[in-house]
């Protein structure tokens, strides 16, 4: 099973000439990411993010629904049986 996580670009990299990199924000943490697949995806924006690349960008409500739900999954694995 693969995992995509929404994240909201920070900041678009540009000091690398061909690969286009931005800072992601992911809940409390940032990572620079490949914006390869997005490459106009501008800071404020979400995507959502798989192994370190942006694969799709996401409109607000749809990235606060996906990070619920994330949420929701790990509070039902933190439970004890």
């Amino acid at each position: 099973m693969c995992l995509a996580i929404p994240g909201q670009i920070v900041r678009i990299c540009r000091d690398i000439p061909l690969t286009p990199m931005a800072i992601v924000r992911f809940g409390e943490f940032e990572k620079e990411i490949c914006m390869a697949y997005v490459p106009d995806g501008q800071p404020g924006e979400w995507v959502i993010a798989h192994v370190g690349f942006a694969i799709a960008r996401l409109d607000e409500a749809e990235a606060l629904r996906s990070i619920a739900a994330h949420q929701a999954l790990a509070r039902f694995g933190a439970e004890e049986p």
